[in-house]
């Protein structure tokens, strides 16, 4: 049974995820525990067009890494940061006026780190991009640290 995640960051300010980001997406994600799957679903915006009518590529790549973080931390109940993602871009992901799906597989943990597979699928089921992800869990403390932490202030 497919069922919605509670979001588990404090900062509501996410691109993708942040529900006090006017200019976000304000994604919501899904965990079916008979598949072992986590998704979403969004309407592609004429805004993040890249040439022609296709959904720019760095949109579609934060789709997948966005989701990975959510499929990680329904695994594991632990916060993580991305490590490592490999893209591959299969077929142009059409901006069409229909949704498009974003799913995501965990394939593996060692120790702290978590590996997981991930597609993009458009409205009539043709994988655009596939994903493979590998996520750091980290301690409560360090996470925190990691997420408030100010940048250096050039001068």
């Amino acid at each position: 049974m497919k069922r919605e995640i509670a979001r588990p960051y404090p900062d509501g300010r996410c691109f993708y995820c942040g529900p006090d980001n006017p200019q976000g997406l304000g994604l919501r994600f899904y965990h079916d525990e008979a598949t072992a799957e986590t998704s979403t679903e969004y309407l592609p915006e004429e805004r993040f067009v890249g040439q022609g009518d296709i959904l720019h590529g760095a949109i579609q790549m934060g789709l997948l890494d966005e989701l990975m973080g959510w499929a990680c931390y329904v695994h594991t109940g632990e916060m993580a940061v991305t490590t490592d993602m490999r893209f591959k871009f299969r077929r142009p992901l059409y901006i069409a006026g229909t949704p498009v799906r974003a799913a995501c597989r965990v394939t593996g943990r060692d120790g702290p780190k978590v590996h997981m597979v991930a597609e993009l699928v458009d409205a009539v089921g043709v994988v655009c991009l596939t994903a493979t992800g590998t996520y750091h869990i980290l301690p409560p403390e360090r996470f925190e640290a990691v997420v408030r932490a100010k940048p250096p202030v050039s001068g």
